[in-house]
């Protein structure tokens, strides 16, 4: 039976204005694809800001790839 392991990334949209930008997500689905991890799930959700107790709108990115055999 497969076994697989999961990473869940937060993407933060831009602080002041303006959002999230296609390139940055594409980058970002490309550096982990170069590293063996799928896309499993794109989810938005609000994400922990950088300055001050609330949050700001983002993305939960989730990938998942097989369990490497030792």
């Amino acid at each position: 039976m497969q076994r697989y392991t999961y990473k869940v990334v937060e993407v933060r949209e831009k602080m002041i204005g303006g959002k999230m930008s296609g390139d940055k997500l594409e980058k970002l689905l490309n550096e982990h694809a170069a590293q063996g991890w799928q896309l499993k799930q794109i989810t938005s959700a609000e994400v922990k800001g950088r300055v001050g107790p609330g949050g700001v709108d983002g993305l939960l990115v989730t990938f998942e790839r097989p369990v490497q055999s030792s």
